[in-house]
């Protein structure tokens, strides 16, 4: 399976592949996002390690049932052939009401068919008030005139 844009990565290639990271995130659909990767892909997110899509389906729909109005925002910061880096933050809000922003850097290395192969996710959150929200757009892909992480400051 090809999953386009692939590498060599130009810098249009790689802004379209963070936002098409980022659109796919922001359906929180397990089974949609665990298809940008490969079937034997290796994930760290934070001190967890993650291997094989069944395993990423298995941690999205984890992620998701306790991250609740999930909204990301995700930038690219460097890239080279096959690599991407991107800087990301994300609002979320758990079962008792209690608002987080979230901000990481992920390292992400891709196959030929543009299949990402490797994920290194570090993730930092911060509590926030509902009042200190900075996304408000509906659930799912953020509108092309919202401000990225530049913009807002983050």
């Amino acid at each position: 399976m090809t999953r386009p844009p692939v590498p060599p990565f130009t810098l249009e290639t790689a802004l379209r592949k963070v936002r098409m990271a980022e659109d796919g995130w922001n359906t929180r659909d397990p089974e949609k996002v665990a298809l940008a990767y490969t079937p034997d892909s290796r994930w760290r997110n934070r001190a967890e390690f993650v291997d094989g899509r069944d395993a990423i389906i298995a941690f999205l729909r984890r992620k998701w049932a306790r991250e609740l109005e999930y909204r990301l925002i995700k930038e690219l910061w460097a890239f080279d052939g096959n690599r991407i880096a991107v800087r990301f933050a994300y609002e979320c809000h758990d079962d008792s009401g209690n608002w987080f922003r979230s901000y990481g850097n992920e390292n992400w290395e891709f196959d030929e068919e543009g299949l990402m192969r490797t994920r290194h996710a570090s993730i930092n959150d911060l509590p926030i008030t509902e009042a200190d929200r900075r996304y408000h757009w509906p659930l799912g892909r953020r509108p092309d005139d919202h401000p990225g992480l530049g913009d807002l400051g983050f």
